[in-house]
């Protein structure tokens, strides 16, 4: 039984990895259509923050109250994880291949390691190390396969630097949220800051747009209905299970998957070329990424 739940659990992170990676898909088929980032991630959050109330409504009423120190962790947190770095990688795609975005934020596992070691003194390994440069170097081979592509080196140094910020925005969710997780749980700290990140979101949609620059056309509709399901709601709860089924440690390597689906569904559904620079590049960076994840 032990055995066909790490399997079931292998799957679960597989299909969570390639929803996360969806994600980038659908928003570069949005934009011909006129839609900006600002409203693609407005649409995205407000479809998906109905799952969230009911799931943070439902862990409130099992768990204990929250202090005004919980709450005041959850918002600076959802700031950092859901509002910052999702509108830092949205604005970043307008710029880069979706190829090279999913590249460039999986970075963040070396950036954790960065933080710790500033905030927290913890000594980084020569592994590590090792780790960090081969994914830099992988970074390094996808820029140059998309400037050869494009042309466009201004706008591609653009592109990578927002999406680099939104990798570190990440990075500082991920190193706050260890202890809040711990005391709160998972899934209700999950949904909770996903809610102030959808609050965080409106009230810069509102400064930036009229509420009727919501009426989009049918295409956006549909492409921010799957991102909201199929991009944000379904891979966060199968991540979740396989989590369990596996443990964490697991379930986060099987992630590395993530930039290989995205350069084969980018490939497939945006016709975005491929190149051994690039090939090489996201195999540079699957290895950084599983080294620094080896216990």
């Amino acid at each position: 039984m032990a055995a066909h739940d790490r399997q079931l659990g292998v799957w679960l992170a597989i299909i969570a990895s390639a929803g996360f990676s969806l994600k980038a898909i659908l928003a570069k088929l949005a934009y011909p259509h006129g839609v900006d980032p600002v409203t693609l991630v407005a649409l995205r959050m407000l479809l998906a923050a109905p799952v969230f109330v009911v799931v943070a409504w439902r862990e409130a009423a099992r768990g204990a109250a929250l202090s005004g120190r919980d709450w005041a962790t959850v918002a600076l947190l959802g700031l950092f994880g859901y509002y910052g770095a999702s509108m830092l990688d949205f604005y970043g795609l307008l710029y880069i291949s979706a190829g090279l975005e999913r590249l460039v934020l999986f970075t963040y596992p070396t950036l954790t390691l960065l933080i710790g070691w500033i905030a927290h003194g913890r000594r980084i390994a020569a592994r590590e190390i090792v780790a960090s440069l081969l994914c830099y170097g992988g970074i390094a081979l996808a820029v140059v396969h998309d400037i050869e592509v494009s042309g466009e080196a201004a706008a591609i140094a653009l592109g990578c630097g927002l999406v680099f910020a939104s990798s570190l925005s990440f990075a500082i969710y991920l190193t706050g949220a260890a202890e809040p997780i711990r005391r709160m749980g998972a899934t209700r700290f999950s949904a909770l800051a996903t809610l102030v990140s959808t609050v965080a979101v409106m009230l810069h949609f509102a400064a930036l747009r009229p509420l009727e620059a919501l009426a989009q056309p049918a295409p956006v509709l549909w492409l921010a209905v799957a991102m909201a399901l199929f991009a944000t709601v379904l891979p966060v709860f199968l991540q979740s299970v396989a989590i369990r089924r596996m443990g964490a440690q697991t379930a986060a390597l099987v992630g590395s998957t993530g930039p290989v689906i995205t350069v084969f569904l980018g490939w497939w559904m945006l016709d975005e070329p491929l190149s051994a620079l690039q090939l090489a590049g996201t195999a540079l960076v699957i290895a950084g990424v599983l080294a620094v994840g080896r216990k």
